[in-house]
């Protein structure tokens, strides 16, 4: 039997069986590396190469600045600020969370933590105005789905690295995106929230706006300085993850004065968690798509996919489609070393441009952090919300069908990612 298939086979039985991902995924490759005397002694040289490169470096500062600004209460200033502007309209509170989401994307650099921050706060203020905790809780989960595209982004890192495309370039490309996927969200929202009674409270006064402004004001200022240090040529994303770092410190030791020892003890270690499933999943992915390219099979499935048409919309739909049942079974980072390998002779082939392909690739990755079965984003709030994951996947599902309609936009209109990227000479 062909290799390829049995390479595959083996690695989507194991998950089917209920292996975890980057088990299955190293299973596959230490096996088919012995099988076929590739040289199991190529395991720690493959490791050491994934894993050690400088931009890789932005991916635990990132997380650290993100777990570091939630704790110090910078989102909870900005959701006060937001609910104070939005008011008593139709889903105030549901546009307060998607707008929550989207600035807090500008910060974490993880939708898990987007979702906890805004989450903890958004869902039970919801709830207590007479939302549905369901819809409440996968409006939270759906909107944190932004924080893919929105800078700085953890994906971008990683693909930036797998296809050597400028990570600031991307950090650019994936804005509009975003944008586009937080306003798709407030159409389901406005008109589930009209049609059950659902609205916001009163409007602030200036007295409190202005008063919340100030208290938010930190937070407001995190991104500006993050991507304007970037953009104006100051530092490299990965010493702009450090600085972000240093920032949320600064803000939470003397601005707020609320980072004790033991806040920080819980930061650090959540942080350090985080970071080590990242690192592990880079790792053993990093090693499966090693193989399968020495093996000859990335280029045959690929080879087998530029025969199916040479029409490059069907072949988007496909790839599409083939990326939105993939995100329900892996997550991001496992997607981006297995696919890429495939999909690298695929872009070239149809000359389409790598960072418009990368915020492709990452509106359907963040898709699947909200379709089970391997849906974070949705485990994240259900724990939060202390209900099922069958009640919030089926709430779930009018702002899944949303973000579709959005992933098809910013596919077939490839300047919508382009536009900021070509603007800052970063394409």
């Amino acid at each position: 039997m062909d290799p390829g298939i049995l390479f595959f086979a083996l690695f989507f039985l194991l998950l089917f069986i209920g292996v975890p991902i980057a088990v299955s995924i190293g299973i596959t490759a230490l096996v088919f590396l012995w099988q076929y005397n590739l040289g199991i002694m190529v395991v720690s040289s493959n490791f050491y190469a994934n894993i050690a490169k400088f931009p890789l470096l932005a991916i635990p500062f990132f997380i650290l600045a993100g777990f570091l600004m939630e704790r110090v209460g910078l989102s909870r200033r900005l959701v006060n600020l937001l609910h104070l502007l939005i008011g008593p309209v139709p889903g105030g509170l549901g546009l307060v969370a998607v707008a929550g989401c989207v600035f807090f994307g500008a910060i974490s650099g993880t939708g898990p933590a987007d979702t906890a921050a805004i989450g903890s706060v958004m869902i039970p203020a919801m709830v207590n105005r007479g939302y549905d905790k369901g819809f409440a809780s996968a409006l939270v989960a759906s909107a944190a789905t932004t924080d893919v595209l929105i800078p700085p982004s953890v994906a971008f890192v990683i693909y930036g690295v797998i296809t050597e495309t400028s990570i600031g370039g991307l950090f650019a490309a994936g804005v509009v995106p975003g944008l586009i996927m937080g306003l798709a969200l407030v159409i389901p929202v406005y008109l589930i929230s009209k049609k059950h009674g659902w609205g916001g409270d009163r409007w602030g006064t200036k007295a409190e706006i202005w008063k919340a402004f100030k208290e938010a004001i930190f937070g407001l200022l995190a991104p500006v300085i993050i991507l304007g240090g970037i953009y104006g040529g100051i530092f490299t994303p990965t010493e702009a993850a450090v600085v972000a770092v240093f920032y949320g410190f600064f803000v939470g030791a003397v601005i707020y004065r609320n980072l004790n020892l033991k806040t920080l003890y819980e930061v650090l270690r959540d942080s350090a968690i985080s970071t080590s499933v990242v690192m592990i999943v880079v790792a053993f992915a990093g090693l499966f798509a090693w193989t399968g390219s020495t093996l000859g099979v990335m280029d045959r499935v690929a080879k087998t996919l530029l025969t199916l048409t040479e029409n490059p919309i069907f072949i988007l739909l496909l790839l599409n489609f083939l990326l939105l049942i993939a995100g329900m079974l892996m997550d991001a980072i496992s997607i981006f070393y297995i696919f890429l390998p495939i999909l690298l002779p695929v872009i070239k082939h149809f000359g389409w441009d790598p960072m418009w392909f990368g915020v492709m690739m990452a509106v359907n990755l963040s898709i699947g952090t909200i379709t089970p079965p391997v849906a974070l984003n949705l485990y994240v709030a259900a724990n939060l919300a202390d209900i099922s994951m069958e009640r919030i996947s089926k709430a779930a599902i009018p702002f899944v069908l949303a973000l579709i309609a959005s992933l098809l936009i910013i596919t077939y209109i490839p300047s919508l990612s382009l536009w900021l990227p070509d603007l800052f000479g970063l394409h």
